[in-house]
């Protein structure tokens, strides 16, 4: 049985808003924005789905790729995240959408998984949920019973009790099960979308291919802001500018997805 914890962690991607997401009968159409300088705290310059804008925990990103996986976190938000039905943050839905990236490039989820521990998990932080609602039954039943505990406290009980380096491995398992846990909802997601999840490999990559050709673009143009529709489907994809700097406005960016 799904915890309540991982059902909030799971969209129906039916009923996404059309601002956001809108089914056509040549496939599925995103809505996304890139700025020069993003006014959230962070400054950074890039790309970001529209549906995550409102969310203070997601930086805009760029082109670039990770020394291991070919293709970026933009790629890895619309695929793994929002197409797949998973919350845009928080650390249960990016252990769902880890394990979807894992299937479409190839990578190791658990090394990602090592990194979310050491960078969060270990300072007892966790996105979107309580720590305490995170951690498995297991680890739960060695924590007293107080209610008042903070994250940082419960991590310490825990280090004390299990040891630093056998409690990042069995954190790092949990993600695993928690990720695999989202499985068949992503399957069925898109389904809904009318798209075939066994193309989400090709898909990333076509996707990527496009991104590098478009940020740089904007990057070059020294343009402020662009307004971007994304058009998915199983044999094309497709970067449609809706506005901005005069030399990319209105431009088609199309590639062919080829398994």
């Amino acid at each position: 049985m799904q915890s309540l914890a991982t059902h909030h962690s799971l969209r129906d991607v039916q009923q996404y808003a059309s601002e956001l997401l809108k089914p056509l009968h040549q496939g599925v159409q995103l809505s996304a924005t890139y700025r020069k300088i993003w006014n959230d705290g962070f400054g950074a310059r890039g790309w970001k789905l529209n549906a995550t804008i409102g969310d203070p925990a997601i930086i805009a990103s760029t082109r670039q790729a990770g020394e291991r996986i070919a293709t970026s976190v933009f790629v890895h938000d619309i695929l793994d995240h929002f197409l797949s039905g998973f919350g845009v943050s928080g650390h249960r839905s990016e252990a769902m959408a880890l394990m979807q990236l894992s299937y479409r490039t190839g990578s190791d989820p658990r090394l990602d998984f090592r990194q979310l521990v050491m960078e969060d998990v270990m300072h007892g932080m966790i996105n979107g949920e309580a720590l305490d609602t995170f951690l498995p039954e297991p680890m739960l039943n060695l924590l007293p019973p107080d209610k008042s505990r903070t994250g940082k406290q419960m991590i310490a009980t825990l280090t004390d009790t299990l040891g630093h380096d056998a409690l990042v491995e069995a954190l790092v398992d949990h993600f695993v099960l928690l990720g695999k846990q989202g499985d068949n909802h992503a399957v069925a997601s898109w389904q809904k979308l009318g798209l075939d999840h066994a193309k989400a490999g090709a898909t990333g990559t076509v996707l990527q291919r496009l991104l590098d050709k478009v940020d740089l673009e904007a990057e070059s143009s020294g343009v402020d802001a662009l307004d971007v529709s994304i058009l998915i489907n199983d044999s094309v994809c497709s970067f449609i500018v809706e506005s901005g700097g005069s030399e990319i406005s209105a431009t088609v960016y199309q590639d062919s997805v080829v398994s």
